[in-house]
């Protein structure tokens, strides 16, 4: 087993902190990612992540916990989307753009008073792109609670908020409230890409939020299926990224290991392009369809 973990992987306690917190936000951003893809709200995510960015960039500037302000970010940014331009796409989009042009802005101005003011180093880095191996044991807790809060959220949900993706117009008939039940969807994206800033960084946190939910929905039409698979995508994307970021420290001889965020969106990239051919898709359609 040498070959595959390098010596003092099970015994590293940030090793173990990456595993667990990893694992959570990848189930977390399964489960939501699966209803976003499915309500072609991709770009959504991806704005919302953009916008996580100016909210984890401020929080820092202030001495506080970066996840605080991913989430407070992006909690701001999605009920700014989806109050505004909430009845035609066109002006969901135009929304978008506007709120995620701000953000960026402001990201832009947090992050630049942030490295000049302060003789931290990494913050850009840390913000943009993550480091779970440097992530605080106090942190675990309060990404506890924020994935309960948006696991609980898709609970309540998940059943008129499947309708409403479907068909609103029915779902309106039956008596849901197509305007909350979005509202409700995007708040729960926004504690997701929030939680994956945290794991991945901000500006690939979509990819954790996006890829393995489409991977599993090109093998399965079935709901109960596609959040089983996407999670379980998740969760080995991210468990083997990890592995291999910690081996990665032996593989050149100046000792830099590579960012656990790449090895993480690289291996969803591989997935999805593995799910393209077409003797895999018969395979695992036989199995759960």
């Amino acid at each position: 087993m040498s070959w595959i973990f390098e010596p003092g992987f099970f015994s590293s306690q940030p090793v173990h902190l990456a595993f667990l917190v990893g694992s959570v936000v990848a189930i977390v951003s399964a489960v939501v990612g699966v209803f976003t893809v499915i309500r072609g709200q991709s770009f959504a995510g991806h704005s919302l992540a953009d916008v996580s960015t100016a909210g984890g960039s401020g929080a820092f500037l202030i001495g506080v916990n970066p996840l605080f302000g991913f989430v407070l970010g992006g909690v701001a940014g999605a009920s700014a989307m989806e109050m505004v331009g909430v009845r035609r796409a066109r002006g969901r989009d135009l929304a978008t753009g506007i709120v995620l042009g701000a953000s960026i802005g402001l990201a832009a101005l947090f992050l630049y008073l942030g490295t000049t003011s302060s003789s931290t180093t990494g913050a850009s880095q840390q913000i943009l792109f993550g480091s779970m191996f440097t992530m605080d044991p106090s942190t675990v807790p309060i990404v506890g609670g924020f994935s309960v809060l948006c696991l609980g959220i898709m609970t309540v949900v998940h059943r008129p908020l499947l309708l409403s993706s479907v068909n609103p117009d029915i779902a309106a008939a039956k008596g849901a409230s197509v305007r909350i039940v979005g509202l409700l969807h995007m708040l729960a994206l926004a504690l997701a890409v929030g939680l994956s800033s945290l794991a991945i960084g901000a500006i690939l946190s979509t990819a954790l939020l996006i890829g393995p939910a489409a991977i599993a929905l090109r093998l399965t039409s079935r709901m109960g299926w596609a959040i089983l698979v996407a999670c379980v995508t998740g969760v080995g994307t991210t468990g083997l990224g990890v592995i291999l970021a910690y081996d990665s420290y032996n593989w050149t001889a100046k000792h830099a290991a590579w960012p656990v965020s790449f090895f993480i969106v690289m291996l969803i990239f591989l997935g999805y392009l593995i799910t393209e051919l077409p003797f895999v898709r018969r395979s695992v359609s036989r199995r759960v369809r």
